[in-house]
């Protein structure tokens, strides 16, 4: 199932795509998409539902985060081998793990506000894992039963302050507007192998990153498995599993991000954003 929220920041409604790819109100049936709450077994009761039966929502409403309750925003660092060699960097042993704040989360189309100063914003499409089920030590065997589904991500970056600021990565990666998360939660259901889901990311119409979750150095179920070793992963939580290559720092020369500038992502068979740059 494919779940969203649209409208106003703030008063979002539940929806859902049906079969032939358009969006129908679900509120009437849930209020809120809402994870500690639902949980893997309310996303249950909502696969049942037959997005048909509730009515077509009219234009182009603004969509929001899919769901709420995100009490941690988990991101995994060079986890594509190809993407650490244009970094400069060698491909890690161990999982990188850092935090993004969950400030910095946004909707989907929603624009990415530079901060002050900025000259090395960059751009990073990457696989969400959204979790279902409190997630404690977990084997990985058993990982992606704690799964609720999964998610389009972009882990926007100020390299600067990621990098050349001192301490570690969250600074750079942090700032109001860098995490646009959907546009939808895809339930887990609907996707049977997420190492086998091809990437990409354009700006300004232009090819930028490609690549596929076939080539991660650490899957799924391993990272699961080890950031619940890290910290209990609650229902909502959210995992952005690394990108491919083609980040700005790693062109000859290196482009970053400027006011007007529009990136278009998007993970096969999980929906695809658009974020204008101010």
């Amino acid at each position: 199932m494919k779940l969203l929220r649209f409208g106003p920041p703030g008063r979002e409604s539940v929806g859902a795509v049906d079969r032939d790819g358009r969006l129908r109100d679900l509120s009437s049936a849930v209020p809120d998409l809402h994870l500690p709450t639902l949980g893997l077994a309310g996303l249950k009761r909502l696969r049942r539902l037959d997005p048909s039966d509730f009515p077509v929502v009219r234009g182009r409403p603004r969509l929001g985060v899919p769901f709420t309750g995100i009490s941690k925003f988990v991101a995994i660092g060079l986890n594509y081998a190809d993407h650490a060699a244009e970094a400069g960097l060698a491909v890690p042993a161990e999982p990188i793990v850092f935090l993004k704040a969950t400030t910095c989360i946004s909707g989907p189309q929603d624009p990415v506000r530079l901060p002050a100063g900025s000259t090395r914003g960059d751009w990073e499409v990457e696989l969400g894992v959204v979790i279902g089920r409190t997630a404690r030590a977990v084997d990985e065997h058993d990982a992606l039963a704690h799964v609720a589904g999964y998610t389009v991500v972009n882990d926007v970056s100020e390299r600067e302050w990621q990098l050349e600021r001192g301490g570690t990565w969250d600074k750079g990666k942090g700032f109001d507007t860098f995490g646009p998360i959907g546009p939808w939660l895809v339930t887990a259901d609907e996707v049977p192998d997420p190492q086998a889901l091809s990437l990409w990311l354009d700006l300004n119409g232009e090819p930028r990153q490609r690549g596929s979750t076939a080539t991660m150095v650490f899957g799924v179920a391993r990272l699961v498995s080890y950031v619940s070793r890290v910290m209990t992963l609650l229902p909502g939580d959210v995992i952005a599993t690394g990108t491919p290559p083609g980040v700005g720092m790693g062109m000859k020369p290196p482009r970053y991000l400027r006011t007007g500038d529009v990136m278009t992502l998007g993970i096969e068979g999980l929906g695809s954003q658009r974020q204008r740059v101010i």
